[in-house]
């Protein structure tokens, strides 16, 4: 209850929508119960005068009350989707928004299709308890006090006789949605596996094409498939029992009417126009008392999807502004780590007290074995994860204290791995700043030797980019994401090195733009290429997420440590490679 409550909250903008939906569906409930009254009377009427003009009059007024029904329906259905559209639009974009700000823990420790899932499937249960669920309940419960109040002002005894069959129905029907709730909540987990699986397999399909495990990923999502049929065959089952049953349970309080009716009407203290309003009006229950079980289900499947939804937007993320956070104008550069320590959801440091401190456009560069915790250095600093001891400072001023936008806008890390998006290649070099002229696009495109590309493109800069830039070299993805990072102009860079699998030419390519991205501002980069390294003003040595050494290339090769035990290794791979 409390979760649907909390729905519900969700709709406070939309109440006067609602309550012209319940006056809609007060006046069809109405003009519904009026039908059999006068067909009743109509019988009665005519059978007793024989007059047959009445049967004209009867015939027009009951067609009428029908038109009035229904476009009181129609109004009633028409602004319940409308509440629901509205509403679901709300969730929709809050939940998407939600994802988009929850810091990198969260999706690390999340999985992709669950998440497509809770804002494909489960928005769309609740849509439907907004559509149908909400005024659902009031309609059916309303429904059957209006037939309950019209039987017993006919004949109570009879009326109390048909209901107490009744009752027993409504059980069934309310027991059945208990039955098959936890059925359905199974289907939407299994949905959400099958979700997962579906798009590793779609993201990885070089990968599962490259080791041929098409018939292994097959199998796997053939057996989920095969769990998620049995429990809907398993609920259909169960659907397909209940239906009939139900249907044979109401056929008791018809006969009961016919049997203990037609000894009223033989007997003179009853007409036939009120046994056949009697049956009408049991007649009625049957599609509101099925509901019931309806209802109870759609609540539960709607409970359900609300908890997995509310369970993100309630999800706090590890990496917020404080409320006086201040907005960081354009800074100089200088970054200092001060004892910082951090590890990833509690699985051991992965920093351990590192301190350092780089000038305004220093080139840095981070060296260690992999696990080391370069990469760490370089998500803590752009503020990606928060650190869990020490502190970092840009210009003197503690990231924490700043907003993340303000901070990024001086910070930027350019991923090892480049993402594209299914866009054109202006909206992708653009997409740290939307609202670049052409002229700047361009600008940065030609000192990332990237526009003559582009230019030899029959629709040049509008040429559409595939799912993931895969219509794209390496090489040419690698020149995009320079240019993309040149037009936002930060003060503090990160790089991932990735040009050792590019050939000669591209990688040229990529060393002149590179040199022209990290002119005149801090650089921090991830690498073991050897002329980077020996040009780099700052050398910091990792080792098991501690600072082993730090200096100038001279400097750390004259003290025979670490870092030269490394760099001698790396200068023999490459005369290895010179002579292969």
């Amino acid at each position: 209850m409390k979760i649907l409550l909390r729905l519900l909250t969700f709709v406070r903008g939309y109440w006067y929508l609602l309550v012209l939906a319940f006056f809609c569906l007060a006046a069809a409930t109405a003009f519904g119960i009026a039908i059999p009254r006068m067909l009743g009377s109509g019988i009665d009427t005519v059978l007793g005068s024989g007059d047959r003009s009445y049967i004209w009059l009867a015939a027009g007024i009951i067609v009428g009350a029908a038109i009035l029904r229904g476009f009181a329906g129609y109004g009633q259905r028409y602004l319940n989707e409308l509440v629901a559209q509205k509403t679901t639009y709300i969730i929709r974009n809050a939940l998407y928004e939600r994802i988009q700000r929850l810091s990198f823990a969260f999706h690390d420790r999340s999985q992709t299709g669950q998440l497509m899932s809770r804002a494909t499937v489960d928005v769309e249960a609740i849509r439907m308890f907004f559509a149908m669920g909400l005024l659902g309940m009031a309609q059916v419960l309303l429904m059957i006090i209006a037939v309950a109040v019209m039987l017993i002002m006919m004949d109570w005894k009879l009326a109390l006789f048909t209901l107490a069959f009744v009752i027993p129905v409504a059980w069934l029907a309310i027991n059945f949605g208990r039955t098959i709730r936890p059925i359905w909540m199974k289907v939407q987990a299994i949905m959400g596996v099958m979700g997962t699986t579906l798009e590793e397999s779609l993201a990885g399909i070089s990968v599962v094409k490259a080791f041929s495990h098409e018939r292994e990923n097959n199998r796997k999502f053939s057996n989920q498939a095969t769990v998620l049929s049995d429990e809907q065959i398993h609920a259909a089952k169960l659907m397909a029992v209940n239906a009939p049953t139900m249907a044979l349970l109401f056929t008791v309080p018809v006969a009961i009417i016919l049997w203990y009716g037609g000894h009223q009407v033989i007997d003179g203290n009853m007409t036939i126009g009120q046994i056949t309003q009697f049956i009408l009006y049991i007649g009625m229950l049957v599609m509101p008392i099925r509901r019931l079980g309806m209802m109870v289900n759609l609540y539960s499947r709607t409970a359900s999807a609300g908890q997995r939804i509310l369970e993100i937007l309630d999800t706090r993320s590890d990496v917020t502004e404080k409320p006086n956070a201040i907005e960081l104008g354009r800074v100089k550069g200088q970054v200092t780590f001060q004892d910082v320590s951090f590890s990833y959801n509690n699985m051991g440091p992965a920093l351990k007290n590192v301190s350092f401190e780089v000038q305004p456009g220093q080139l840095v560069a981070l060296l260690g074995r992999s696990g080391s915790g370069k990469s760490t250095v370089a998500n803590l600093l752009a503020r990606f994860y928060d650190v869990t001891g020490g502190r970092i400072l840009v210009d003197g001023t503690d990231i924490r204290d700043v907003t993340l936008a303000s901070l990024r806008k001086n910070v930027v890390a350019a991923q090892q791995d480049v993402f594209l998006f299914s866009a054109t290649i202006k909206e992708n070099i653009a997409y740290g700043a939307v609202d670049a002229g052409m002229e700047q696009i361009t600008e940065v495109a030609k000192a990332a030797n990237l526009h003559n590309f582009i230019m030899s493109l029959p629709e040049g800069y509008e040429t559409w980019v595939g799912e993931r830039g895969d219509t794209l070299s390496g090489g040419e993805k690698q020149r995009l994401s320079i240019a993309r990072t040149l037009l936002v102009n930060p003060s503090v860079l990160i790089l991932d090195d990735s040009m050792a699998s590019v050939d000669a030419a591209t990688e040229r390519l990529i060393r002149q733009a590179l040199d022209k991205l990290i002119k005149n501002r801090t650089t921090f980069i991830i690498t073991h290429r050897l002329p980077i390294i020996q040009n780099a003003d700052v050398i910091l040595m990792l080792q098991d997420g501690a600072l082993a050494e730090k200096g100038t290339h001279n400097e750390l090769i004259a003290r025979d440590g670490l870092y030269k035990e490394i760099y001698e290794s790396q200068l023999m791979l490459n005369k290895e490679g010179e002579e292969d």
